[in-house]
């Protein structure tokens, strides 16, 4: 059943990076988008020196709370809770690769530190961010298995 929910979880990953590609087209990071964004301050820190913008904040609560709704309809446990987070970092990391993979003006060729300015660090081949994703969505996705039966 995990292995089923992580393959939802990325699939909703990969549609959903198709509709951001719609959204924001060749300029990434909401670059041109009309949204506010913040430049400055320790979540701009946080964020690894990408601007906060509107679109970002909203987008990220509105897809935190999607992924709970299925608590509506279920009593709520750890380990459902643990669940959904690893399954929605495992969307997170899912949909920012999809957004290159996918993006006519990227593409796999271009996926590097040098065409990608929102993602200034790198470890090796991949955002560092890619590592921490990965990380939480490992942890949170094997605590929800062995913490709470």
């Amino acid at each position: 059943m995990l292995a089923i929910q992580i393959l939802s979880a990325i699939l909703l990953g990969i549609v959903f990076a198709n509709l951001e590609i719609q959204i924001e087209g060749k300029r990434g990071w909401a670059a041109d988008l009309p949204c506010w964004r913040k430049t400055k301050g320790w979540v701009v820190r946080l964020l690894g020196g990408r601007p906060l913008t509107g679109y970002h904040t909203w987008m990220t609560i509105f897809l935190i709370l999607m992924f709970h709704f299925p608590l509506l309809f279920v009593e709520w446990s750890p380990k459902l809770e643990l669940l959904i987070w690893g399954l929605l970092y495992t969307f997170f990391l899912a949909e920012d690769f999809a957004w290159f993979i996918f993006n006519p003006n990227y593409g796999i060729r271009k996926f590097r530190k040098s065409e990608i300015w929102w993602h200034g660090s790198w470890w090796g081949p991949a955002p560092s961010i890619y590592y921490f994703l990965a990380a939480m969505a490992i942890v949170f996705l094997v605590l929800s298995q062995i913490v709470f039966r």
